[in-house]
């Protein structure tokens, strides 16, 4: 009787002959233990990394929707020099969702970048490409410079010194009755190349453009 329990595999340790087994137990005190062990290290680490996955990944797939925002009407600028301008980059939460824009007309004895070509307005974002601390134009000295850290870009947005990995962010442009109007955010590697948006740290030249991926709901227009 004995063989033929063992043959079919009970699944009582007793009737498989397991040493310090007691009737009605189904499993070994041993298997229960590593598997109690094994569950609470995979529930352990799944405590560190569902987390980290979700910041990593929530980004990709967030969605921004595409808005124009009126500032000013063409006189307001000009060629030769960035005008600074309030403008709303999150609706809805007052004045902690403005922020400045950097805007002159389209010049074509400076911008010679391929990129540039039929943007009637540049648009350039206050927020550094190091940590996102607001930076300044100095029109002085040409530059665009950030007092956190020691961020230093030139006319066009490029940087020229200090820490940050990238040129300052940009926005598409239009006319729309004699106003100007800003639309969304992208980036831009050191060639001025466009990029949907990154956040700040992020590189977009060399393998940093693989490393840091777009977002599939905020690609340029």
């Amino acid at each position: 009787m004995a063989d033929k329990r063992l043959k079919h595999k009970s699944k009582y340790t007793l009737d498989r002959g397991i040493p310090g087994a007691f009737e009605g137990e189904t499993i070994t005190r041993r298997r229960f233990m590593t598997g109690s062990a094994h569950t609470a290290g995979a529930i352990a680490a799944g405590a560190f990394t569902l987390p980290a996955l979700g910041f990593a990944v929530g980004p990709i797939l967030k969605s921004t929707p595409h808005r124009w925002e009126p500032v000013g009407s063409e006189a307001t600028f000009s060629e030769v020099n960035y005008v600074p301008v309030v403008i709303t980059v999150t609706p809805n939460i007052g004045e902690a969702g403005k922020s400045t824009a950097y805007i002159r007309k389209f010049n074509p004895a400076i911008d010679t970048d391929a990129y540039d070509k039929g943007t009637p307005y540049i648009a350039i974002s206050s927020r550094c490409a190091h940590l996102g601390c607001p930076v300044r134009w100095v029109d002085a000295a040409e530059r665009f410079i950030c007092p956190c850290h020691g961020g230093v870009y030139d006319l066009l947005g490029r940087r020229v010194g200090g820490p940050p990995v990238r040129p300052l962010d940009r926005f598409y442009t239009r006319v729309n009755g004699g106003d100007v109007e800003i639309g969304p955010r992208f980036s831009v590697n050191s060639e001025l190349r466009r990029f949907s948006p990154r956040d700040p740290g992020e590189p977009l030249d060399g393998v940093g453009q693989y490393l840091y991926p777009s977002r599939p709901g905020a690609q340029k227009l």
